[in-house]
């Protein structure tokens, strides 16, 4: 898949531009079907199909005290929209000046540097634009203008309720992952670089991979069986979500730290990602750091039998 950061970079060669607009956190089955029909009509028309989305949520800039914790870094979104066959994505680097766009401004300056557009598809209710000027209504008078087609996208219903990026994270957080990934179209994981931490679980003889989870959903707290994915291997991982009670730290922030079993390479800076197979227990306060590290040999015990 091709990744752009400015619209004139698309260079169409003359055919017709295919878009899909949205956040698109989560990838999710709702968000797939205005992926399928995106590129269903590049297919009809020889088309391009571009997705325009963002490098962080709107909300992030706009109404920072509502903004959502993504399911999704940019990086995993990005991967999994390549994985459904997305030509090209038009990642726009949302800041302060963006927002000020208002919503016509937008279509029209997409409609002047992609090009020729055919069409416009976008999910139910979307809004867009300064102020949340755009919508749907003003999606079709401006094709009628400019000369593309605009489709919404109806919601995809699960369970009978509509699949969202809001209960998905609501499912995250309640620890019910199975909905979480039957609401994605594949197994929900937690992705995020490897960051340096503090050495406490070398120090315990169980060195563990830190993920950097600011600004992501997080599943609860406690020790959880995994199955860890690094440099396209996976490995079985016990993962602790938490505070370290039992360990004296002044670092008060909730960590997720993966010991990866047989496993012994430095992987600061690259991508992980963990699947939850089976939460093992609780977080807790041990009596000493001897009952700890025994509960943690158990944990990883468990961990292998998983």
């Amino acid at each position: 898949m091709n990744i752009i950061d400015a619209a004139s970079k698309l260079n169409a060669g003359g055919a017709p531009v295919c878009v899909a607009i949205g956040v698109f956190d989560g990838v999710h089955l709702g968000h797939q079907r205005v992926l399928q029909w995106t590129m269903a009509q590049a297919a009809r028309s020889g088309g391009v199909s571009v997705v325009v989305t963002f490098d962080k949520h709107p909300n992030s800039i706009v109404a920072p005290d509502k903004a959502p914790a993504l399911i999704y870094p940019l990086a995993k979104k990005l991967e999994v929209l390549a994985s459904v066959g997305i030509q090209t994505t038009y990642v726009i680097p949302f800041d302060r000046a963006f927002s000020q766009i208002s919503g016509e401004r937008f279509v029209r300056d997409l409609a002047r540097d992609f090009g020729k557009i055919r069409s416009v598809c976008v999910g139910a209710d979307f809004m867009f634009g300064h102020r949340r000027s755009g919508n749907v209504s003003l999606l079709k008078d401006l094709g009628g203008k400019l000369k593309f087609s605009v489709e919404e996208v109806s919601d995809f219903d699960l369970d009978g309720k509509p699949v969202s990026s809001t209960r998905i994270r609501e499912a995250v957080r309640a620890g019910d992952f199975d909905l979480a990934g039957r609401m994605l179209g594949r197994r929900y994981t937690l992705c995020g670089p490897v960051i340096s931490g503090q050495q406490l679980g070398r120090k315990l003889g169980f060195p563990t991979a830190n993920i950097e989870i600011a600004g992501m959903v997080v599943p609860p707290t406690g020790v959880y069986a995994a199955e860890a994915k690094v440099d396209g291997e996976s490995h079985r991982a016990a993962v602790n979500i938490g505070h370290r009670p039992t360990v004296k730290s002044n670092d008060p922030q909730l960590h997720v730290e993966a010991h990866m079993l047989d496993f012994n390479r430095d992987i600061v800076g690259k991508p992980l990602e963990l699947a939850f197979l089976k939460k093992i227990r609780d977080e807790r306060k041990f009596e000493s750091v001897e009952a700890l590290k025994s509960q943690i040999a158990a944990d990883v015990t468990q961990t292998r039998n998983a």
